[in-house]
């Protein structure tokens, strides 16, 4: 761990007081509205910070309580000092763990892409984030997340990606028109549904495939299950009528990332 007093003598100032205009800013932080006005978000826990400080995304400001332990990785930055009681009045987890940070949303970048997960109207923070979080572990390209899903830089999803967020493009955008452009470019777009399905095993894995995966309770729209190529089910060998959404989302991740690129 870096030496306190070293890291001291280059920090940017010490706040003490909830009232202060800079921590007004950063809790207004916990609303999507000002999240997309600023085009910035509040990253809190070690991991997740390291995560971003490493990553390609800008960090505009470190806030690191007083007292908390300072990681190596933070020793060439400067950091603003706060109580513990400001950095929990910014955070949303019980006990923070001492850090957080300031990201600005860095744009996604269109690429060459083989292996897609597209998103429809997934509301749970944690699901969306730990399908970000498989998606990444998988070796997908890229996410396109869709109207009425969870906000991507929402605390939870944030929190669930365990630094996944930083590591893959992702865009929030209308899912319909990104179907038929897929299709254009030869992929094999997938939906994950019940009804009217296949099972997964009985299908060849495509080599540019793009997945879907729907609504925790109603499923993927109809508007979009009418575009997609073919409809894959996973089977139930038990009593439950069906599986989490981000769980049946792994098992078909890792399927359709077992062909080589």
């Amino acid at each position: 761990m870096y030496d306190r007093k070293e890291f001291t003598k280059r920090m940017m100032y010490v706040i003490t007081s909830v009232q202060n205009n800079r921590v007004k800013n950063w809790q207004k932080l916990k609303k999507r509205k000002e999240r997309v006005k600023t085009n910035t978000f509040i990253v809190e826990g070690y991991h997740m910070v390291e995560e971003a400080s490493k990553s390609d995304w800008h960090v505009k400001e470190f806030i690191l309580a007083d007292g908390a332990v300072i990681p190596d990785w933070l020793e060439n930055q400067e950091a603003i000092i706060v109580t513990d009681h400001i950095l929990k009045s910014i955070t949303d987890t019980k006990t923070p763990q001492g850090i957080a940070a300031v990201v600005e949303v860095k744009q996604p970048e269109e690429q060459k892409f083989e292996k897609l997960l597209l998103i429809d109207n997934v509301q749970d923070p944690g699901n969306l984030g730990t399908m970000v979080r498989t998606a990444d572990a998988a070796g997908f390209d890229g996410i396109y997340v869709g109207a009425g899903s969870a906000d991507i830089f929402n605390d939870k999803v944030l929190r669930s990606t365990q630094g996944s967020i930083f590591h893959l493009p992702i865009f929030q955008t209308d899912l319909l028109p990104i179907i038929d452009q897929l299709q254009e470019d030869d992929f094999t777009v997938w939906g994950a549904a019940l009804e009217n399905a296949r099972p997964y095993m009985a299908l060849p894995i495509p080599e540019k495939a793009a997945l879907v995966v729907g609504n925790e309770g109603s499923g993927i729209s109809s508007s979009i299950l009418e575009k997609v190529n073919e409809i894959v089910s996973i089977p139930i060998f038990g009593k439950a009528e069906s599986l989490n959404v981000s769980v049946a989302a792994g098992i078909l991740l890792y399927h359709l990332a077992s062909v080589e690129k």
